[in-house]
């Protein structure tokens, strides 16, 4: 009980001064990043997940000032999550694509941090973010290993 009290401390702290479009794309992202499997058998630690979304905010930052140009994280399993990630935000975005993007990269941004933070508060948990939002975004019918699929509709949250 004081572990689930303690990580949604955590993430209401990540998510604050998120707007309600910005907080819904927080958790599309954060259950894309739960639900994310490497190809390879090397595992996806913090670090990669924080580099992933430096990289996607800064590409989108930049775009937002009329230059193309495609940042790239430093560590292959960061570019691999990052071509993954990509095609979400892409569909996400829909046609509203400049305000999207700004959106995105602030949410990106605040992921990054929250990545680094978690990291920060548990050093010797390489994963402590993505065990974070795994015990937070998990299904709620009695199979708390499996993390929570989005619909086909679109994503929805129901916190208690």
């Amino acid at each position: 009980m004081r572990q689930q009290q303690r990580d949604l401390g955590l993430l209401v702290q990540f998510m604050r001064d998120l707007s309600e479009r910005q907080s819904q794309l927080f958790f599309v992202v954060n259950s894309f990043l739960v639900g994310y499997r490497p190809a390879e058998l090397q595992p996806l630690v913090d670090d990669d997940v924080a580099e992933a979304a430096a990289a996607q905010a800064a590409t989108l930052e930049t775009s937002a000032r009329g230059v193309i140009y495609e940042h790239r994280p430093a560590s292959l399993p960061a570019e691999r999550l990052m071509r993954a990630l990509k095609p979400l935000l892409e569909e996400a975005g829909g046609k509203g694509r400049t305000a999207f993007d700004r959106d995105a990269a602030v949410v990106l941004r605040r992921i990054e941090e929250a990545a680094r933070g978690a990291r920060a508060g548990d050093e010797a948990n390489r994963r402590a973010f993505l065990d974070l939002i795994a015990r937070v975004l998990r299904k709620t019918d009695g199979d708390h290993n499996e993390p929570i699929a989005a619909p086909a509709d679109g994503p929805r949250l129901i916190v208690p």
